[in-house]
Formats: structure tokens, C-alpha cells, sequence
């Protein structure tokens, strides 16, 4: 008996009014079975407080964010002067070697974490860009995670396959996207060694990275055909609801969410739709 499980996870929840629209009717109307919340968004208050209370069954992860909005805490080395962060994925993987720096950064992912915990339990984290996928960060998210008892931790292990509409293989985007793959692959290999010896528990696959910007129902469904034994996979997106815009990559997200074609597909697959709240 197949004991494959498959997550839609919406990132970014919290970041703003359309962002979390886009969520509920997803969860409402659609499969999209867990989302993560930025603590330090700007539609936070109203995540907490208007959509989480009509979305039950909803798996909610901590989307840690060092990259973008202002922070929690008062840091020199991952903001600027108006406590807003100013840091990429590089330039955090070149600072993650400095203790000082390591030190701030569980600062500021303590502050988010208890954030959240405030209003809801944490089943999963993960991290804008992410940046924890970052060897020297990632044990600092693992550290927490055992402190704070969050059971899993996403890792971005995906596999190389290729949808089936080739005019995605031709743009600007996917080259770059095959890049930022083979850096997060080798990491996640290192990072789930890190994990080996703890009670924390990742997904086998992540879908999401590789047509990150052109990402459709189809490259979900030739994703998620390429894996055949038993395993976790997510797949992340970033739906929102400001546009109805069939072009416009996060309207296009939340269609997918409620895409009822592809949620057969899945099923046919062997695929259980789950989150991992229910998996914890």
C-alpha cells in the first residue's frame, strides 16, 4: 500500500490583505492544506485574527523572514538604520559565518517564532527566499524548532524533471531557477544530515523551486510523477488575490489551488492530501 503524502503550502501568509484572501478561498474552495505566516507582515494582525479563526483544519507554518519588512528586534547586522532588513540569500550565506551575526539571527527568529506562538500552534517552519536552508542557519532553526517542539522543518531537496509545455525551458527565469536548485539541493542534503540524530522531521521532496516565477498546475503534476516510492512532498506557492489576471504569476498560483483537475491528478497518483499538522 502506497504511503505517499502530498502538501500545498502557501507562503507568505500575512504579508498582506490579498495574500491572505487568496488563502481562504483556497482552504474554502480549493486543497491547499497548510500556509505559513510571516510574523513581521503587514497583514498580520488580520491573518491571526480574521482568517485563522475560519480555517480550522489549516496546517500554519512560521515563514522566518530576515530578508524583507522590519524586524522584530534591534539588531546591527541584519537591518538598516530604520530596522528594516537589507540582506539577500548571498549575502546572508557569506555573514552566516560570523557568530555575532548567528547570534542576532536567533534573536530575531525567537521573536518571530513566539510571535505566532501567540496565537496559534506551529506545525512547520520554513523561511522567505529560503534562507534557512543555509547550513550555519538551518542549526539554528533546528535548535529551535526541538526547543519550541515545532515537529517539522521544511528542507528543499527537488528533484530534476521537466514540465511539459517547453516554452517555460526558454526564458530568463528557468536557468537562474536551475542554479538556485543545485545550491538548495546540496544544502538540503547537508541540512537533513544535521537532522539524523533529532526528533525533527522534513519532507522528502519540496516542488516549487526549479519553475519558481513560471509555475503552473502541470509542472506540479510532472513533479510530483517523477517521485514513485513512498515519501512527503510539498509543493509551495505564493497565491494572492489583488488581480484576476491569468498572466500574472501569483493569481496564477491561487489557481492552482483551486485547480480540481490537478487535485484528481494527485489522488490518481496515490498521493494523500495532507499537511503536516495532521502528520505531527
Amino acid at each position: 500500500m502506497n504511503n505517499k503524502k502530498f502538501i500545498l503550502n502557501a507562503d507568505g501568509f500575512g504579508m498582506s490583505k490579498a495574500r491572505n484572501k487568496a488563502i481562504l478561498t483556497g482552504y474554502n474552495l480549493g486543497f491547499l492544506s497548510s500556509a505559513s505566516i510571516c510574523a513581521n507582515g503587514k497583514a498580520f494582525n488580520a491573518a491571526v485574527n480574521e482568517v485563522l479563526p475560519e480555517c480550522s483544519k489549516l496546517g500554519v507554518g512560521v515563514h522566518l523572514n530576515i530578508v524583507k519588512g522590519k524586524a522584530l528586534t534591534k539588531n546591527k547586522t541584519l537591518t538598516n538604520k530604520k530596522n528594516r532588513f537589507n540582506n539577500n540569500f548571498l549575502s546572508l550565506w557569506i555573514k552566516s559565518y560570523n557568530s555575532e551575526f548567528l547570534k542576532e539571527v536567533e534573536k530575531e527568529f525567537r521573536a518571530q517564532i513566539e510571535m505566532v506562538q501567540r496565537y496559534t500552534k506551529i506545525d512547520h517552519i520554513n523561511s522567505y527566499a529560503h534562507v534557512h536552508s543555509i547550513p550555519n542557519i538551518f542549526k539554528i532553526v533546528l535548535k529551535l524548532a526541538q526547543e519550541y517542539e515545532i515537529p517539522f522543518i521544511r528542507t528543499e531537496y527537488e528533484e530534476l524533471y521537466f514540465a511539459p509545455v517547453g516554452i517555460k525551458h526558454f526564458t530568463l527565469t528557468y536557468p537562474i531557477n536551475l542554479l538556485k536548485l543545485s545550491v538548495l539541493n546540496l544544502f538540503a542534503k547537508k541540512n537533513k544530515h544535521f537532522m539524523a540524530s533529532s526528533s525533527v522531521v522534513t519532507n522528502d521532496y519540496l516542488i516549487g523551486i526549479g519553475y519558481a516565477g513560471i509555475l503552473d498546475s502541470e509542472c506540479i503534476e510532472s513533479g510530483l510523477g517523477a517521485l514513485e516510492d513512498d515519501c512527503i512532498a510539498e509543493a509551495v506557492i505564493y497565491p494572492c488575490l489583488y488581480t484576476n489576471n491569468k498572466k500574472d504569476r501569483y493569481y496564477r498560483e491561487f489557481s492552482i489551488s483551486r485547480n480540481k483537475t490537478l487535485e484528481d491528478s494527485i489522488k490518481r497518483m496515490g498521493f494523500e492530501i495532507t499537511n503536516y499538522k495532521k502528520l505531527s
